[in-house]
């Protein structure tokens, strides 16, 4: 039963940042040939009125195919540079609705997933500082009502923001503590503290993490406070989402910290088994606008980069040459399919080996 959960949760995504780019394309008036759920053998086919609607055998993808998009037509359909309802014929800001759409629709899943997430948790945490365990050595420069503003230069959103920048920092004192430079609002007025210290952890693998001696304020649950602390959670996640990318471009992160589907899939079904409806709907936030974020990024093939060479034409005021995007995102997607051969096998390992526990 959790396999199934993970796999209709990862389809459902998919669907939806498809079908994203399905109804803007219908509202701008482009002729959709095909939408399709999933990647490899077709396993149904429906016609509709002038889509077919197909299901593949690998729900690991999906795509919305119109006419024109490549300079292209199919066999007995009218031809592109012919029809006023082609992708290419389309102006340039309507072209650039229907990329923006899909990435669009993860987002804004990924923020409804926050708001129910938080109104089924236990609490909201703020980003007030309540009070502090023992053995505390934060407490000597932090003090109970600080509000924690920015976290070594990054403004903190949300709680998340505090704690994706506490346990990613290796900066340490000569005592072998964390250190990290914080602004807090005491009193009304900003106050900036230098090297706060944070003690270190050993857990049972001998991996070090850091001790959080301090516990924050939880929010009252209301309508105000569910609405604002959802988008300042979606905003901090898709922030957080791209750092951890800039990390790995600068190699802190290598390829086995990456996951493919067999991966969330994995890490869906745990949600589902060992955590609260709440925890799983964070995972699940995580994942939505994880994949929002990505598809945004000017990479080869994804929406980003169509979306840039259309920024490009807006400019120029002429399109770049059709087989020259189409050699760009054919690279593109032949190294995507290789990544995600190396991540799917490094997935699988990590299943066999008990790696994702």
């Amino acid at each position: 039963m959790p396999i199934i959960i993970a796999i209709l949760v990862f389809c459902f995504i998919i669907l939806l940042h498809e079908f994203g780019h399905f109804i803007a394309a219908k509202l701008c008036g482009i002729y959709v040939k095909e939408f399709a759920l999933g990647m490899g053998p077709v396993i149904l086919r429906k016609k509709g009125k002038e889509t077919e609607y197909v299901i593949r055998a690998l729900p690991i993808g999906g795509s919305c195919s119109f006419e024109g998009e490549d300079g292209g037509y199919a066999e007995g359909e009218i031809a592109a540079d012919s029809n006023p309802r082609a992708f290419n014929r389309k102006p340039v800001w309507q072209r650039m609705i229907v990329i923006l759409a899909g990435p669009l629709m993860n987002l804004i899943l990924g923020y409804i997933v926050v708001v129910v997430s938080l109104l089924t948790s236990s609490a909201i945490a703020s980003t007030t500082i309540v009070e502090f365990r023992e053995q505390s050595v934060s407490s000597n420069y932090l003090m109970k009502d600080d509000e924690i503003i920015s976290v070594d230069g990054l403004p903190i959103f949300s709680i998340s923001d505090v704690t994706y920048k506490l346990q990613s920092s290796d900066r340490k004192n000569a005592e072998g503590n964390l250190v990290f430079d914080f602004v807090v609002k005491r009193n009304g007025e900003k106050v900036t503290l230098r090297d706060v210290e944070f003690m270190t952890t050993e857990n049972e693998n001998g991996t070090n993490g850091i001790y959080f001696d301090f516990y924050v304020y939880r929010l009252e649950k209301n309508f105000t406070n569910i609405v604002t602390e959802g988008f300042r959670e979606s905003c901090s996640t898709a922030r957080i989402i791209i750092m951890t990318l800039v990390d790995m471009l600068r190699g802190k992160y290598g390829l086995n910290d990456l996951s493919g589907p067999i991966g969330v899939g994995t890490v869906i079904s745990e949600a589902v088994r060992e955590y609260t409806f709440s925890d799983f709907m964070s995972i699940v936030s995580l994942i939505t606008i994880n994949v929002g974020v990505f598809n945004l990024l000017p990479i080869p093939a994804l929406d980003g980069a169509r979306f840039v060479f259309l920024i490009v034409e807006a400019i120029r005021r002429k399109p770049v040459k059709p087989e020259v995007e189409g050699m760009v995102h054919f690279v593109g997607f032949a190294l995507l399919m290789l990544l995600m051969v190396v991540v799917t096998f490094n997935d699988i390992v990590k299943l066999a080996t008990g790696g994702f526990n």
